[in-house]
């Protein structure tokens, strides 16, 4: 007999992530290959664009880990749109990846409405499609190889 729960608890979330993470590793030589290593851990990979106000004009949020960047953001002010700033940004964030962290490929998700269009100009392309979600919304995962 189990009780079953629905409560937001950080303590169980935490101890639930390191036991799939423990389970996930003694199934996976790769895993296992990659825990207690640098390419093992997801490190922060942000870039900033700012107008000469020192306003944010855009900027790109993501991670890198195991030889793989994922853009979990990238917007650029309705102003500065067209100017090539996302571009350049994701430019540059992939141009971290390679050099100063042996990334080989990227991924990110975007919405139909958002970019994904302007991804696939950059070489990315779809590997998955969701349709409806959310509900009304087409979801796109793209991948890039690197250097």
């Amino acid at each position: 007999m189990f009780r079953i729960e629905a409560e937001v608890d950080k303590g169980r979330r935490d101890l639930l992530r390191s036991r799939l993470r423990d389970s996930d590793t003694a199934a996976s030589p790769v895993l296992a290959a990659l825990r207690g290593t640098p390419g093992g851990r997801e490190v922060p990979l942000h870039v900033w664009a700012l107008d000469r106000a020192g306003d944010l004009a855009g900027g790109l949020v993501g991670h890198t880990w195991a030889t793989w960047l994922h853009i979990t953001w990238l917007w650029v002010d309705a102003a500065h749109r067209g100017t090539g700033l996302g571009s350049d940004l994701l430019a540059k964030a992939e141009h971290i990846a390679v050099t100063d962290r042996a990334c080989a490929t990227a991924r990110l998700e975007t919405w139909d409405f958002q970019a994904p269009r302007f991804y696939a100009k950059r070489g990315y392309e779809v590997v998955c499609v969701i349709p409806d979600y959310p509900p009304g919304i087409t979801e796109y995962t793209l991948t890039k190889r690197l250097g």
